[in-house]
C-alpha cells in the first residue's frame, strides 16, 4: 500500500507557485479599419504587450463582433467605407457602453475635437508612437474600470434594435413589445446573426424541449412575428427560414 502511495507522488510532478500566476483577465481590444495591414499592425502590437485581440474591416463586422465576442475596448478608424467611424461608434455606444479610441489619419485638432465631444475616450492621430498607442489603451482602461454589459442588439441596415433591458425591440423607429417567447427567440436569432440558428438549439433555448411537435409551434410565431413587422413596416422580411435547418434574422437589406 505504501508503495502505491509513494507512486502516485512521484508521478505528481512538480508543485506551482500560485503567487507568480496573474489572477487577472486580459483584457481584449477590438482593432476596426478597413486597411487590413493596419488592423494586422496594431493587432501585433497590442499582442506583445499582453493583450488579447481580435479586428474587424469595416463598421457592421464590429457590430458583430461587439456583440458576439464582448470585448473591453475599440481602437475604431473614422475613415471607412459603408460605415464610417463616426456611425459605427453612435451603435456600439447604443449597445453597450463601451470604450472608444479613435485612431484616425485624421488629425488636425478640430478632428481631436470632434471625436472627443462625440464620445471618443480617446484620440490617436496616425502615423503612431506604438508605445504611445499602448499606453493610451491602458490609460483608457484604467479610467473605465467597469464590468460591460451588452444593453441593445443594433442593426442599422433593417432599422432593428433590440433592447434587453427593457425587452422591447424598435423597428424603424417603433417600439414593439413583444411576448417573452417572441423576444426570446428573437434574440436568440440576433445574437447568432447571421448564421442559422437549428432547430434543436431553438427548441432547447426558447421551450427547454425538444420534442417533434416544437418545429411546429416555432413556425407559428414566426408567423406571428412576420405579422407584426409587416404591420409596422409593409415587405419587410426579417426571418428567413432554412428549409429543414432553421431560421436566421436577415441583417442587410441585400440578402
Amino acid at each position: 500500500m505504501e508503495a502505491t502511495k509513494d507512486s502516485t507522488e512521484a508521478n505528481l510532478g512538480a508543485g506551482i507557485d500560485l503567487d507568480n500566476l496573474s489572477s487577472g483577465k486580459r483584457p481584449t481590444v477590438l482593432v476596426v479599419d478597413d486597411d487590413p495591414d493596419m488592423v494586422t499592425l496594431l493587432k501585433q502590437i497590442l499582442l506583445k504587450e499582453g493583450f488579447n485581440v481580435m479586428g474587424a474591416l469595416g463598421g457592421q463586422e464590429a457590430l458583430d463582433k461587439v456583440v458576439k465576442k464582448q470585448p473591453d475596448i475599440v481602437l475604431l478608424d473614422i475613415m471607412m467605407p459603408d460605415m464610417d467611424g463616426w456611425d459605427t461608434m453612435k451603435h456600439i455606444r447604443e449597445m453597450v457602453d463601451l470604450p472608444v479610441i479613435f485612431i484616425s489619419a485624421l488629425g488636425t485638432k478640430d478632428q481631436v475635437v470632434k471625436g472627443l465631444r462625440r464620445g471618443g475616450d480617446d484620440y490617436i492621430t496616425k502615423p503612431f508612437y506604438k508605445p504611445e498607442v499602448v499606453e493610451r489603451v491602458r490609460a483608457v482602461l484604467r479610467r473605465a474600470g467597469k464590468k460591460i454589459k451588452l444593453n441593445r442588439l443594433v442593426f442599422p441596415k433593417i432599422g432593428l434594435v433590440l433592447d434587453m433591458g427593457a425587452h422591447h425591440i424598435v423597428l424603424n423607429d417603433n417600439i414593439m413589445h413583444l411576448p417573452p417567447k417572441e423576444f426570446a427567440f428573437l434574440s436568440l436569432l440576433a445574437k447568432n446573426a447571421p448564421a442559422v440558428v437549428n432547430y434543436k438549439t431553438i427548441g432547447e433555448e426558447i421551450w427547454n424541449t425538444n420534442v417533434p411537435s416544437i418545429r411546429k409551434r416555432t413556425n407559428y410565431m414566426v408567423y406571428l412575428l412576420r405579422r407584426k413587422f409587416a404591420e409596422v413596416v409593409p415587405g419587410t422580411e426579417l426571418l428567413a427560414n432554412v428549409d429543414r435547418v432553421g431560421y436566421k434574422l436577415v441583417i442587410d437589406v441585400r440578402e
